[in-house]
């Protein structure tokens, strides 16, 4: 019989298991629930969080990296901003509590809450296996989120936005959402930080897309500069469905963002597109894995990273092709500007093919700003930090305007260069 010794526990460790001891009795849920946030909190207490030792976090070493918990602060309060498109939909979760009031027609709203409450959600609250620190803490913390059931009938011509906002202290909210059969439809899922103090957000997304449906999710995460963000999104595509899926990292010092998917039904297609945008001493870490388990699909992502100072950025990809997925079409790409000698970027892309009559391919670049066009654009008369700034905007917005949306590609622009004039170019 193997004995494993116990881990002494960081600072960071025993805030979280004493967090969870203190919001025990308040944590909604029936008794399968409580076991089931028992049993995840229990991988905390024996194993800690994942260190480079475990191959998926490996360039993220989160128990290093998270070095303080912030308590969970009941004199939190925070509201609603503005939307990122004007005329969007607006739901809200706001320091964890969530608001069902402003979906559009045909869009059921359901408190996930009220799932936990009455023990619907038990099944969910389940990890990935041993590197799925996120799904482990997010089940374990979790109060409130939002389901969404996008029917044949909804009245979607105007975006849905999600916005998760945090004051201070713990947020962790789940987010169902199931797009029916046939249906065209764009949803925000939007991360922001109200207040200058630290955060501790966990979020994690299910995201069901039904037959022949087309849908475009946006991520767009403006945590605060001292916020760890850690989020999870994970999605199935039906047949003949088409799932845009594009990503913005914009803030949080802290940021794990992971994308989990799979084609499910033979025609379905999925296109990814992030941009990550790192200053300072952040540390944000994208990872991706995609599995193609039925014949004709396809896939292409593309990863555009922007480092100043001494950022530390990291993209993880892992496409698997099952050998029934033949006529898999995949491609994927993790492009880098590396604008300081003391910033860092690890990049990872991976294939795992088991069928033989594929289109697959993934490559990586690093580089700095191209000293031609560079000079071009000063020898036209344009001051050397703008031309700069020109030339940064101009690698990120290449895949912003993909989105064939022009209020959603102006909105996503916006944050950008927000980014961008907050930080030395």
């Amino acid at each position: 019989m193997n004995v494993h010794a116990p881990i002494t526990l960081t600072v960071a460790e025993q805030a979280l298991l004493d967090a969870f001891d203190a919001a025990a009795g308040e944590l909604p849920g029936d008794a399968a629930v409580i076991s089931a946030r028992d049993r995840l909190l229990h991988a905390v207490r024996v194993e800690g969080l994942p260190t480079r030792r475990v191959e998926a976090w490996h360039y993220t070493d989160l128990r290093a990296l998270l070095r303080a918990v912030p308590a969970v602060d009941p004199a939190a309060s925070t509201r609603t901003v503005a939307p990122l498109v004007d005329g969007a939909h607006v739901l809200s979760i706001l320091d964890g509590k969530a608001s069902i009031k402003g979906a559009p027609k045909g869009v059921a709203v359901a408190s996930y809450g009220a799932a936990l409450e009455d023990g619907s959600a038990a099944s969910d609250l389940a990890d990935r296996g041993r590197d799925d620190a996120i799904g482990r803490l997010n089940g374990a913390f979790v109060k409130d989120g939002l389901s969404l059931t996008i029917g044949s009938d909804a009245d979607l011509e105007n975006p849905i936005e999600v916005q998760v906002v945090q004051a201070r202290g713990q947020s962790h909210a789940r987010l169902p959402v199931r797009v029916d059969e046939g249906v065209t439809a764009t949803l925000i899922e939007r991360h922001v930080s109200s207040d200058t103090a630290p955060s501790l957000v966990t979020a994690v997304t299910d995201l069901t897309v039904g037959k022949g449906a087309d849908v475009t999710y946006v991520i767009v995460q403006q945590q605060g500069e001292a916020d760890s963000h850690l989020g999870q999104i994970r999605f199935t595509i039906g047949e003949e469905a088409k799932l845009t899926l594009f990503v913005i990292n914009a803030g949080g010092k802290l940021v794990r963002q992971e994308i989990h998917g799979a084609v499910v039904g033979e025609g379905a297609d999925l296109t990814l597109r992030a941009v990550n945008l790192m200053g300072g001493e952040t540390h944000t870490d994208v990872t991706f894995t995609m599995g193609h388990d039925v014949p004709n699909t396809t896939s292409t992502e593309i990863i555009r990273n922007v480092l100043f100072d001494r950022a530390r950025g990291v993209f993880q990809g892992q496409i698997r092709v099952a050998p029934d997925a033949q006529k898999t079409d995949a491609k994927m790409a993790c492009n880098t500007l590396l604008l300081s000698d003391d910033a860092d970027l690890s990049a990872k892309p991976e294939l795992e093919i088991f069928a033989d009559d594929v289109q697959c391919g993934h490559g990586a670049t690093v580089a700095d700003i191209d000293p031609t066009q560079f000079y071009y654009l000063q020898a036209r008369g344009i001051p050397a930090p703008k031309a700069r700034a020109l030339l940064i905007k101009a690698f990120v917005a290449e895949v912003v305007e993909e989105l064939d949306d022009e209020p959603l590609v102006e909105a996503l622009e916006g944050v950008i260069e927000t980014w961008l004039d907050r930080h030395s170019i």
